[in-house]
């Protein structure tokens, strides 16, 4: 694609990041095909090729964003989807995380949509004030209905309807400190707390906590680390994820200097894409930039680190048929597709993947909430082919596909380390019946 900034806009580094990747684009239109959005909508500027000509003019031509680039922008999932087709290696990621900022900058939102926006950057990244959200949102459930008819008002009906009716109790392995592996030391490994998983389900790190150390590898929960910060990455509020980012290199780093790291564990597949990130996001930053680029490297998926690990026969093999969801973050962010198959493969599960696994669940960090209505079309469209695989279980790596998919789902969604801990000796994963357990004939 060819562009024409003056070298005013190129001295910006941003500006320069972003023109590179615009002269990979070639109009090819292999993305449109894999967009969950353009699948839905048919509107090409709700396809990749769409949003990068939209940010091509507005950055191009220095000018502030306008409702038509706001409404076709938001409208972006950040699924990568387009990432993994594109022939060319346009990283659409870094781009419309430009766009988004540039957007927070310079453009001024509806009143209620601002309030909203606001509201989710400071509560959801804070696991006590989401805690203390998600209790007072039973006062709220009564109102659902006029919320929902009201558009500007939809985000709080969505954001209602996906509050669970109860809450897990905090987990003491949020808490700092070291968790020792059994038997002869295999590793030494951190692990992200995170912020709306840890109030969701904090089994899905207590559990992961519980296989690691079965398998003599030691636990670190570092003090001090907190949200990854893609919540308000993904919402243009840039010098907030990268305070988040700063944190957690601290934090992890201190960890590498007491005593050295193998990795730094993620169980939500989300915050993997982002913190594998932060090296590009603090590369500008003298004093973090090399810090962050370490981080960034020795960020894995809890089923990328396992794959590594040299794992015992498994205690009890199920024969159990489980859908295997693979997120967006994990296959198209992360490019992590054969590890998590492999691995309850050989746990026993027979593994099908559902049709159009390419295409997202709708979940996409708070999508969902702002984006109601093409979240629910997705959702369904998901929900419907992975039931039509005929199994009893869905696994997934990230909290978000999980509460969208079960939140219209006939069958149990679990996080795919919860299936792993079972099979090689832990506890049988909550909301798993024995009716979903019945080998495969």
């Amino acid at each position: 694609m060819q562009t024409n900034f003056s070298l005013a806009q190129l001295a910006d580094p941003h500006v320069a990041e972003s023109e590179k990747i615009l002269r990979k684009c070639v109009h090819c239109g292999f993305c449109t095909a894999t967009c969950p959005t353009y699948v839905t909508l048919g509107n090409e500027l709700d396809s990749p090729r769409g949003r990068i000509y939209l940010i091509k003019d507005m950055l191009e031509n220095g000018r502030p964003a306008d409702r038509e680039i706001v409404t076709h922008i938001d409208r972006c999932l950040s699924c990568l989807a387009c990432m993994t087709t594109c022939p060319s290696g346009v990283n659409y990621m870094h781009l419309v995380d430009h766009a988004r900022a540039h957007i927070q900058e310079t453009y001024k939102r509806p009143l209620l949509d601002r309030l909203i926006r606001a509201m989710l950057a400071l509560v959801l990244p804070y696991p006590r004030r989401f805690r203390a959200a998600l209790r007072l949102a039973k006062l709220g459930k009564p109102f659902i209905g006029l919320f929902d008819k009201v558009p500007a008002l939809k985000p709080l009906g969505a954001m209602l309807k996906l509050a669970p009716a109860s809450l897990p109790t905090v987990s003491p392995s949020a808490s700092p400190g070291i968790h020792a592996g059994q038997g002869a030391k295999k590793g030494r490994v951190a692990i992200l707390t995170g912020c709306a998983q840890s109030v969701l389900d904090p089994a899905i790190n207590e559990t992961t906590i519980a296989l690691l150390t079965r398998l003599g590898v030691e636990v670190v929960v570092p003090p001090g680390e907190g949200c990854c910060g893609a919540l308000v990455h993904h919402m243009g509020r840039e010098q907030a994820a990268l305070a988040s980012a700063r944190q957690n290199v601290d934090a992890w780093t201190r960890a590498i200097d007491q005593g050295g790291l193998d990795a730094i564990v993620i169980t939500a597949s989300g915050c993997g894409t982002t913190i594998k990130d932060y090296g590009f996001m603090l590369r500008l930053d003298p004093v973090y930039a090399d810090k962050a680029a370490r981080v960034s490297a020795l960020a894995k998926d809890v089923t990328e680190y396992l794959a590594g690990l040299d794992l015992p026969e498994p205690v009890r093999k199920p024969g159990t048929v489980v859908a295997y969801h693979s997120a967006c973050s994990m296959q198209h962010g992360q490019k992590i597709t054969r590890e998590p198959k492999e691995l309850l493969a050989k746990a026993g599960f027979i593994v099908r993947e559902p049709r159009e696994g390419h295409l997202c669940c709708g979940s996409a960090g708070t999508y969902n909430i702002l984006q109601s209505e093409i979240s629910a079309k997705l959702r369904d469209r998901k929900v419907k082919n992975i039931e039509a695989t005929g199994a009893s279980i869905v696994a997934t790596g990230n909290i978000g596909c999980i509460t969208q998919i079960a939140s219209a789902a006939n069958l149990p969604v679990v996080h795919t380390v919860k299936l792993l801990d079972w099979a090689y000796g832990g506890p049988k994963p909550e909301g798993v019946l024995e009716k979903n357990l019945i080998a495969a004939e």
